[in-house]
């Protein structure tokens, strides 16, 4: 009974990493390295954003987790700047304000360690107004990338559905 109950544990938990499986993106400018874990949910036929969609559910709605999971986690070995946001160097929560679809504003959130419908507004290092573009056809599975565009600066990228949204960053 103990070896059927592990193997059905197993198989629930590939499962369900293989519907939102855990990725990472990282950059390095200036010898400093950024990086972000999260996890990447798909589309599947849903409803994404906006009233009624899939994220309106969750319970930190408009604050979403950017991504599945648990929270997404941003650490940073140097001080930035963030779409104009001061970050010191250290490990932070990443959410998106998403009440608009078409205007998300990135969170940085001082919390860390929690599930991903656990946000605590008090905790906000602040928010930043992020640029929203479409993309020419629908992303089916959510992807967040750190690039660099000169030695010290760099973007970070969001896109699902039918979003793209960036915001630029500087080590200070």
């Amino acid at each position: 009974m103990k070896i059927l109950f592990a193997a059905l544990l197993a198989a629930s938990v590939t499962v369900v990493f293989a519907q939102s499986p855990p990725e990472e993106t990282s950059v390095t400018l200036a010898g400093k390295t950024i990086t972000i874990h999260y996890s990447a949910p798909s589309v599947r036929g849903r409803k994404i954003f906006g009233p009624g969609g899939l994220l309106s559910n969750d319970p930190t709605y408009p604050a979403w987790r950017a991504g599945a999971n648990s929270a997404t986690s941003l650490h940073t070995d140097a001080d930035l700047d963030i779409g104009g946001l001061n970050v010191p160097k250290g490990d932070y929560t990443i959410y998106a304000w998403i009440q608009d679809p078409d205007n998300w504003q990135l969170i940085i959130n001082k919390e860390t360690g929690q599930w991903g419908l656990t946000y605590n507004p008090k905790m906000d290092l602040g928010r930043v107004k992020m640029t929203m573009s479409k993309p020419a056809n629908l992303i089916e599975t959510y992807k967040m990338t750190l690039s660099s565009t000169g030695p010290k600066t760099g973007l970070l990228r969001l896109e699902w559905e039918h979003h793209i949204a960036t915001v630029p960053i500087t080590v200070k």
